[in-house]
Protein backbone atom coordinates (compact mmCIF):
# COMPACT_ATOMS: atom_id res chain seq x y z
CA UNK A 1 0.00 0.00 0.00
CA UNK A 2 2.55 2.50 1.34
CA UNK A 3 4.86 1.14 -1.88
CA UNK A 4 1.72 2.05 -4.28
CA UNK A 5 1.25 5.30 -3.03
CA UNK A 6 5.12 6.71 -3.08
CA UNK A 7 5.44 5.00 -6.66
CA UNK A 8 1.96 7.12 -7.83
CA UNK A 9 3.44 9.88 -7.58
CA UNK A 10 5.01 11.97 -10.37
CA UNK A 11 7.81 13.61 -8.45
CA UNK A 12 10.33 11.06 -6.42
CA UNK A 13 13.93 11.77 -5.33
CA UNK A 14 15.66 8.96 -4.94
CA UNK A 15 19.05 7.91 -3.38
CA UNK A 16 21.17 4.67 -2.02
CA UNK A 17 22.89 3.75 0.89
CA UNK A 18 25.18 0.46 1.59
CA UNK A 19 24.02 -2.23 4.10
CA UNK A 20 26.35 -5.31 5.27
CA UNK A 21 24.71 -8.78 4.50
CA UNK A 22 26.00 -11.56 6.19
CA UNK A 23 27.00 -13.98 3.46
CA UNK A 24 25.58 -17.53 3.85
CA UNK A 25 28.16 -18.74 1.53
CA UNK A 26 30.90 -17.46 3.55
CA UNK A 27 31.19 -17.77 7.33
CA UNK A 28 31.67 -14.55 9.21
CA UNK A 29 31.88 -12.77 6.17
CA UNK A 30 29.45 -10.32 4.75
CA UNK A 31 28.31 -9.52 1.66
CA UNK A 32 27.56 -5.39 0.56
CA UNK A 33 23.87 -4.85 -0.44
CA UNK A 34 22.05 -1.53 -0.97
CA UNK A 35 18.80 0.04 0.28
CA UNK A 36 17.65 2.38 -2.43
CA UNK A 37 15.55 5.24 -1.44
CA UNK A 38 12.47 6.57 -2.97
CA UNK A 39 11.11 10.01 -1.44
CA UNK A 40 7.87 11.11 -2.63
CA UNK A 41 7.78 15.15 -1.72
CA UNK A 42 4.61 15.76 -2.22
CA UNK A 43 3.01 13.36 0.25
CA UNK A 44 5.87 12.96 2.39
CA UNK A 45 6.60 9.86 2.14
CA UNK A 46 9.47 7.33 1.72
CA UNK A 47 9.82 3.68 0.26
CA UNK A 48 13.06 1.54 1.08
CA UNK A 49 13.86 -1.04 -1.30
CA UNK A 50 17.12 -3.40 -0.54
CA UNK A 51 18.65 -5.06 -3.24
CA UNK A 52 22.01 -7.13 -3.28
CA UNK A 53 23.69 -4.92 -5.78
CA UNK A 54 23.91 -1.14 -6.65
CA UNK A 55 23.24 -1.90 -10.24
CA UNK A 56 20.31 -0.38 -12.18
CA UNK A 57 18.27 -3.21 -11.89
CA UNK A 58 16.57 -1.77 -8.56
CA UNK A 59 15.40 1.31 -9.52
CA UNK A 60 14.68 -0.20 -13.33
CA UNK A 61 12.14 -2.65 -11.56
CA UNK A 62 10.79 -0.21 -8.73
CA UNK A 63 10.22 2.49 -11.40
CA UNK A 64 9.33 0.91 -14.61
CA UNK A 65 5.73 2.40 -14.54
CA UNK A 66 7.43 5.94 -13.13
CA UNK A 67 6.47 9.11 -15.15
CA UNK A 68 7.64 12.44 -13.83
CA UNK A 69 10.29 14.14 -12.65
CA UNK A 70 13.20 12.15 -10.98
CA UNK A 71 16.02 13.41 -8.79
CA UNK A 72 18.98 12.18 -8.44
CA UNK A 73 22.83 12.54 -7.05
CA UNK A 74 23.76 12.13 -10.89
CA UNK A 75 24.46 8.15 -10.18
CA UNK A 76 25.09 6.72 -13.77
CA UNK A 77 22.35 3.87 -12.67
CA UNK A 78 19.31 6.49 -13.22
CA UNK A 79 20.39 7.82 -16.59
CA UNK A 80 17.99 5.43 -18.32
CA UNK A 81 14.91 7.68 -16.71
CA UNK A 82 15.96 10.39 -18.87
CA UNK A 83 13.39 9.59 -21.33
CA UNK A 84 10.14 11.07 -22.83
CA UNK A 85 8.24 10.14 -19.59
CA UNK A 86 10.61 11.04 -17.08
CA UNK A 87 12.20 14.19 -16.20
CA UNK A 88 15.66 13.32 -14.59
CA UNK A 89 16.92 16.61 -12.85
CA UNK A 90 20.00 16.55 -10.45
CA UNK A 91 21.53 17.93 -6.97
CA UNK A 92 22.76 21.22 -6.36
CA UNK A 93 24.12 20.19 -2.88
CA UNK A 94 26.29 17.60 -4.80
CA UNK A 95 27.65 20.19 -7.22
CA UNK A 96 28.19 23.04 -4.30
CA UNK A 97 30.39 20.16 -2.54
CA UNK A 98 32.65 19.71 -5.08
CA UNK A 99 33.19 23.41 -5.00
CA UNK A 100 33.78 22.87 -1.12
CA UNK A 101 36.46 20.75 -1.32
CA UNK A 102 38.42 22.61 -4.61
CA UNK A 103 38.94 25.77 -1.34
CA UNK A 104 42.32 24.62 -0.68
CA UNK A 105 42.81 24.26 -4.96
CA UNK A 106 41.76 27.90 -5.91
CA UNK A 107 40.30 29.10 -3.09
CA UNK A 108 39.76 32.90 -5.91
CA UNK A 109 37.54 30.21 -7.80
CA UNK A 110 35.71 28.36 -5.71
CA UNK A 111 35.14 31.15 -3.32
CA UNK A 112 32.89 32.87 -6.20
CA UNK A 113 31.36 29.66 -7.33
CA UNK A 114 29.75 28.91 -3.63
CA UNK A 115 28.91 32.85 -3.38
CA UNK A 116 26.58 32.46 -6.17
CA UNK A 117 25.41 29.49 -5.17
CA UNK A 118 24.57 30.91 -1.48
CA UNK A 119 22.27 33.03 -3.66
CA UNK A 120 20.33 30.15 -5.14
CA UNK A 121 19.74 29.10 -1.53
CA UNK A 122 18.88 32.47 0.09
CA UNK A 123 15.80 32.24 -2.65
CA UNK A 124 14.78 28.73 -1.31
CA UNK A 125 14.43 30.28 1.93
CA UNK A 126 12.98 33.10 1.55
CA UNK A 127 10.39 30.61 -0.12
CA UNK A 128 10.56 28.02 2.39
CA UNK A 129 10.39 30.94 5.75
CA UNK A 130 7.37 32.79 3.71
CA UNK A 131 5.82 29.63 2.60
CA UNK A 132 5.44 30.22 -0.54
CA UNK A 133 3.13 28.45 -2.91
CA UNK A 134 4.66 26.35 -6.03
CA UNK A 135 3.32 29.52 -8.25
CA UNK A 136 5.07 31.79 -5.67
CA UNK A 137 8.55 30.14 -5.89
CA UNK A 138 8.53 29.66 -9.39
CA UNK A 139 7.75 33.15 -9.80
CA UNK A 140 10.31 33.82 -7.35
CA UNK A 141 12.77 31.73 -8.58
CA UNK A 142 12.53 33.17 -12.65
CA UNK A 143 13.09 36.57 -11.13
CA UNK A 144 15.98 35.63 -8.60
CA UNK A 145 17.56 32.39 -9.38
CA UNK A 146 17.58 32.08 -13.02
CA UNK A 147 19.71 35.19 -13.70
CA UNK A 148 22.75 33.36 -11.45
CA UNK A 149 22.68 30.15 -13.03
CA UNK A 150 22.84 31.81 -16.30
CA UNK A 151 25.87 34.01 -14.60
CA UNK A 152 27.34 30.35 -13.60
CA UNK A 153 26.96 28.70 -16.80
CA UNK A 154 28.96 31.47 -18.20
CA UNK A 155 31.46 31.47 -16.09
CA UNK A 156 31.91 27.99 -16.02
CA UNK A 157 32.88 28.06 -19.71
CA UNK A 158 34.85 30.59 -19.57
CA UNK A 159 36.89 29.43 -16.77
CA UNK A 160 37.37 25.31 -17.18
CA UNK A 161 39.51 26.43 -19.64
CA UNK A 162 42.03 28.08 -17.50
CA UNK A 163 42.81 25.33 -15.37
CA UNK A 164 43.82 22.04 -15.19
CA UNK A 165 41.37 19.25 -16.06
CA UNK A 166 42.34 17.05 -13.53
CA UNK A 167 42.91 19.71 -10.55
CA UNK A 168 40.33 19.51 -7.88
CA UNK A 169 38.56 22.74 -8.96
CA UNK A 170 38.75 21.61 -12.68
CA UNK A 171 36.70 18.57 -12.12
CA UNK A 172 34.16 20.52 -9.94
CA UNK A 173 33.49 22.73 -12.58
CA UNK A 174 33.64 19.31 -15.16
CA UNK A 175 30.79 17.64 -12.60
CA UNK A 176 28.65 20.98 -12.91
CA UNK A 177 28.74 21.85 -16.53
CA UNK A 178 27.85 17.68 -17.34
CA UNK A 179 25.27 18.17 -15.59
CA UNK A 180 23.90 21.84 -15.93
CA UNK A 181 20.92 21.19 -17.96
CA UNK A 182 19.54 18.81 -14.98
CA UNK A 183 21.34 20.94 -12.27
CA UNK A 184 18.66 23.89 -13.40
CA UNK A 185 15.69 22.11 -13.79
CA UNK A 186 14.27 22.89 -10.60
CA UNK A 187 13.90 26.38 -11.35
CA UNK A 188 11.53 25.84 -14.38
CA UNK A 189 8.36 24.06 -12.02
CA UNK A 190 7.96 25.16 -8.07
CA UNK A 191 7.37 22.46 -7.31
CA UNK A 192 10.97 20.67 -7.58
CA UNK A 193 13.12 21.10 -4.85
CA UNK A 194 16.83 22.64 -5.55
CA UNK A 195 18.77 19.52 -4.10
CA UNK A 196 18.10 15.63 -3.07
CA UNK A 197 19.11 16.93 0.39
CA UNK A 198 15.58 15.66 2.13
CA UNK A 199 16.13 12.27 0.31
CA UNK A 200 19.54 12.22 2.58
CA UNK A 201 17.87 13.08 5.65
CA UNK A 202 15.55 9.86 5.45
CA UNK A 203 18.85 7.81 4.79
CA UNK A 204 20.76 9.14 7.92
CA UNK A 205 18.93 6.42 10.14
CA UNK A 206 20.25 3.59 8.03
CA UNK A 207 23.90 4.57 8.66
CA UNK A 208 23.36 5.50 12.16
CA UNK A 209 21.59 1.65 12.71
CA UNK A 210 24.77 0.50 11.05
CA UNK A 211 26.85 1.30 13.74
CA UNK A 212 24.33 -0.44 15.84
CA UNK A 213 23.29 -3.89 14.59
CA UNK A 214 26.49 -4.13 12.32
CA UNK A 215 24.97 -6.44 9.33
CA UNK A 216 21.66 -7.73 8.40
CA UNK A 217 21.58 -11.89 8.80
CA UNK A 218 20.26 -12.55 5.47
CA UNK A 219 19.18 -10.92 2.41
CA UNK A 220 15.43 -11.68 3.39
CA UNK A 221 16.12 -9.80 6.98
CA UNK A 222 17.75 -6.85 4.95
CA UNK A 223 14.47 -6.72 2.79
CA UNK A 224 11.99 -6.57 6.17
CA UNK A 225 14.48 -4.38 7.55
CA UNK A 226 13.96 -1.95 4.57
CA UNK A 227 10.18 -2.42 5.16
CA UNK A 228 10.59 -0.78 8.84
CA UNK A 229 12.67 1.97 8.08
CA UNK A 230 10.01 2.80 5.02
CA UNK A 231 7.14 2.91 7.69
CA UNK A 232 9.26 4.88 10.37
CA UNK A 233 11.11 6.95 7.88
CA UNK A 234 6.89 8.08 6.28
CA UNK A 235 6.20 8.23 10.27
CA UNK A 236 9.05 10.99 10.76
CA UNK A 237 8.33 13.03 8.08
CA UNK A 238 4.58 13.46 8.56
CA UNK A 239 5.43 14.01 12.22
CA UNK A 240 3.68 10.94 13.68
CA UNK A 241 5.24 9.28 16.79
CA UNK A 242 6.27 6.20 15.36
CA UNK A 243 6.33 3.90 19.27
CA UNK A 244 2.71 5.07 19.00
CA UNK A 245 1.88 4.72 15.47
CA UNK A 246 2.99 1.40 15.86
CA UNK A 247 1.14 0.17 18.76
CA UNK A 248 -2.09 1.70 17.33
CA UNK A 249 -1.71 -0.34 14.26
CA UNK A 250 -0.69 -4.13 15.36
CA UNK A 251 -3.66 -3.60 18.19
CA UNK A 252 -5.98 -2.88 14.62
CA UNK A 253 -4.89 -4.84 12.00
CA UNK A 254 -6.71 -8.69 13.48
CA UNK A 255 -9.61 -6.76 12.62
CA UNK A 256 -9.36 -4.31 10.09
CA UNK A 257 -10.72 -4.91 6.48
CA UNK A 258 -8.10 -5.92 4.07
CA UNK A 259 -9.69 -3.39 1.63
CA UNK A 260 -9.07 -0.81 3.89
CA UNK A 261 -5.69 -1.02 4.84
CA UNK A 262 -4.65 2.34 3.53
CA UNK A 263 -6.80 3.66 6.26
CA UNK A 264 -3.58 2.15 8.72
CA UNK A 265 -0.95 4.19 7.26
CA UNK A 266 1.10 6.36 9.16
Amino acid sequence: MLKSKVLSQNYLQADETPIPVLDKDKEGATHQGYKWVYHAVEIKMVLFDYRPTRSREGPNDILKNFSGHLQTDGYSAYEIFDSEKTTLLNCMAHARRKFEHALTNDKERAEFVLTQMQKLYAVEKIARDENYSHAQRYELRQQESVPVLELLHNWFKENIMLVLPKSTIGEAMAYSLARWKRLCIYAQDGKLEIDNNLVENVIRPVALGRKNYLFAGSHDAAQRSAMLYSFMGTCKLRGVEPLEWLKNTLSKLPDHKANRLEELLP
